[in-house]
């Protein structure tokens, strides 16, 4: 007992964290199947690695702060219209992601363009790029409280430094001048060092009545499209072609009928 404890203070010293949790099973599988010195040591290595990569995914994963929905193996050609499968192919290898490609999703609400740029911030988390989902509001608060907060200092630091940032739902409410400003700045530090995904349902030319500002409406533009994909979505709402109710429809007619 006394060299189970030895084992689990110098795994703590060392922040082994899965032989501290358990040392007695990586003895115990050693005994079932003898392996040697050289294969038992690997095999505590390996064990290590694995813990500590799924810890660090879950951990940017929960950074990433993506919305409920966000698989992309779900995403339905069937109902969408301006997607095809060899495209979204395409953005899931992430070559763009390395090349610094933007990418704007464009079209009316419920068309898939909050889902299509959660998925790719997910499958960008698990290829190892450090990659947020934030929506417009999200990204101004950050702006406005970074020099008034430790939590939205750490935030924007992590915008400063990441490989890719989806900006949700852009210019789709009218924000103040010098947010307009804040915001510049930023695209303008990310320019050609990281790729930004946009979803927007107005037009590059509302984007400026919404700023109020043509000038910086088109030097905000002028950055984000130098190098960068536009997607329109076109068709119905996804959420109010498959809205939920409380009712059971049902009965309702039956009831009706009578």
């Amino acid at each position: 007992m006394q060299q189970i404890e030895q084992i689990k203070q110098y795994a703590d010293a060392l922040r082994l964290t899965m032989v501290k949790r358990s040392p007695e099973e990586l003895i115990h599988r050693a005994q079932l199947d003898k392996p040697s010195y050289a294969e038992f040591i690997l095999d505590m290595l390996y064990r290590e690695v694995q813990h500590r990569q799924s810890t660090d995914l879950q951990r940017r994963l929960k950074l990433a702060r993506l919305p409920k929905d966000h698989q992309l193996d779900s995403y339905n050609f069937n109902f969408a219209n301006g997607m095809t499968p060899v495209q979204l192919k395409q953005l899931r290898e992430l070559i763009w992601l390395e090349q610094n490609y933007n990418l704007i999703l464009m079209g009316p609400s419920g068309t898939g363009k909050t889902f299509i740029a959660a998925g790719l911030v997910n499958e960008a988390v698990k290829a190892g790029y450090k990659a947020y989902f934030k929506t417009m509001e999200d990204i101004i608060s950050i702006l406005k409280l970074k020099d008034m907060t430790s939590s939205a200092l750490n935030a924007h630091n992590r915008l400063l430094k990441a490989h890719l940032i989806a900006i949700d739902d852009i210019m789709l409410f009218p924000i103040k001048k010098h947010e307009a400003v804040a915001f510049f700045n930023l695209i303008n530090h990310l320019h050609e060092k990281a790729s930004v995904i946009i979803t927007t349902n107005k037009s590059p030319k509302q984007w400026a009545e919404t700023l109020e500002d043509e000038v910086l409406a088109t030097a905000l533009l002028d950055r984000l499209l130098f190098r960068c994909e536009v997607v329109k979505l076109e068709g119905k709402s996804f959420r109010m072609e498959n809205r939920k109710t409380i009712f059971n429809e049902k009965n309702l007619t039956k009831s009706g009928e009578s």
